[in-house]
């Protein structure tokens, strides 16, 4: 490719173009975002060669374009970029899709369209938060691929595989899902243990002197912004109130167990829990 253009230049925007640039897989990024200071950073970093305010423009140099705003946006932005779009390839790499898949359907030019969300991150955003590698042995899911140009998916299996991604297709209802089982719930749970510890830490501080690395791991997704996660929860809303039900069911089994003092029950649950290692080794 000659000119990658990424709009949205965050954690995952700002990730991919240092990816693209360290293995020469672009000769020239663009990077647009509405947070001018976010931009400059961007271009300070060396996630990309040069920013521009005129979305258009960007699209219609580029061979491929990015758009890595949060899912909200996507519902605006991602219409606007197709709207400037001859042969250029789009993606998105959201955590939702069928919501953005139903709104692009009827677009013109819907068959330069992929859908795709890499399965990889951190609980950090903004354009520091770019890292080398972070896509690296990790998922690329592609959603309703049958509905996209031959041409722009094949571009899009081999920028990806370059990037040492191993590819996925799904339909967007399955990928809604998965992504609320394997990634959303883990968030609403980190948030809701750090909003009670943070509401216990009011009676004492200590809680904090003690928390060790298994705290810090399990809570570390609370860290995540709300701008990004909000959205995700408002498109996936009814499955992650399907899987939010049943970790509640989960809950209040052990928590039932604890109190009838059902100990060999309670080693029973996290026996089965321990199955988790032929998912997760």
């Amino acid at each position: 490719m000659k000119t990658v253009t990424i709009i949205g230049l965050g954690l995952i925007g700002g990730s991919l173009g240092l990816s693209l640039r360290q293995l020469d897989l672009a000769e020239h990024i663009i990077g647009v975002d509405q947070d001018a200071a976010n931009a400059r950073r961007a271009q300070e970093l060396g996630l990309v060669d040069e920013t521009t305010a005129d979305l258009a423009a960007a699209v219609r140099r580029a061979d491929l374009v990015v758009v890595a705003v949060p899912m909200d946006a996507m519902l605006t932005v991602v219409p606007q970029v197709l709207d400037e779009v001859a042969q250029q390839v789009v993606i998105d790499v959201g955590s939702t899709k069928a919501t953005l898949l139903a709104h692009l359907q009827e677009h013109p030019r819907r068959s330069r369209f992929v859908a795709v969300h890499p399965m990889a991150g951190t609980e950090y955003s903004g354009p520091e938060a770019a890292v080398p590698d972070l896509f690296t042995d990790k998922t690329l899911v592609v959603c309703d691929a049958q509905h996209s140009d031959p041409d722009a998916v094949q571009l899009v299996e081999r920028v990806f595989r370059d990037l040492g991604m191993h590819l996925l297709f799904l339909d967007a209802a399955a990928h809604d899902l998965h992504a609320a089982y394997v990634s959303h719930i883990s968030h609403i749970t980190s948030f809701a243990l750090a909003l009670t510890v943070l509401e216990k830490e009011k009676e004492e501080q200590r809680i904090f002197d003690l928390a060790s690395g298994g705290f810090a791991s399990t809570v570390r997704l609370a860290k995540s912004s709300p701008d990004m996660w909000v959205p995700i929860f408002r498109q996936n809303r009814l499955n992650v109130l399907d899987v939010l039900d049943e970790h509640l069911h989960q809950l209040q089994n052990l928590r039932n167990l604890i109190a009838r003092e059902d100990f060999d029950g309670l080693h029973h649950a996290i026996e089965q829990a321990n199955h988790i290692r032929k998912i997760l080794p």
